[in-house]
């Protein structure tokens, strides 16, 4: 039985794939970057947050993100043409404590003015055992909710960034 546990999160953008592909496919680490830090923090770290607020309380740590591949699939006969991203992130500090994410974003045309964001990933709870029974009481329900803010953060940054142009 693996100790992984699977999240699965979108969001849209209301641009032209072909614009949306090019900014991430260009600039993906930025994207994240200055996508999920708070506006005081991105002038005085490199590293992304990832945060959350669970039941009032605010839950964050910066994280370090690595953009392992990009591919590009052309459209087929009945498929839309999709951009793969491999991610992975950890904490920065302390990375023992929080979980580590493998994820893809898929990248791909809903309409001629409208591109998805999907995002798919595993981590595995940091603690052995003990982490698995944390993270099935609430653990699971703060890394969802963090990856959520995660996807939202990056669309809307991607909104105002391509809205600029």
């Amino acid at each position: 039985m693996s100790k992984e546990k699977t999240i699965r999160v979108y969001d849209y953008i209301n641009h032209p794939y072909a614009a949306v592909k090019k900014k991430l496919t260009v600039e993906a680490l930025e994207v994240f970057r200055s996508a999920t830090k708070i506006a005081a923090l991105r002038a005085r770290s490199v590293a992304s947050e990832l945060h959350v607020n669970f039941a009032g309380i605010e839950v964050g740590t910066d994280i370090s993100i690595a953009v392992k591949s990009v591919e590009e699939e052309p459209k087929g006969i009945s498929s839309p043409p999709v951009t793969r991203i491999q991610l992975e992130w950890e904490a920065a500090n302390l990375p023992r404590l929080f979980p580590f994410m493998k994820a893809e974003l898929s990248v791909y045309p809903l309409t001629s003015t409208e591109t998805q964001l999907d995002l798919s990933g595993n981590y595995e709870p940091p603690f052995g055992v003990l982490g698995s029974v944390i993270d099935s009481v609430v653990g699971h329900r703060i890394a969802e909710a963090a990856v959520h803010q995660f996807i939202k953060d990056v669309a809307v940054y991607l909104r105002a960034e391509l809205s600029d142009r």
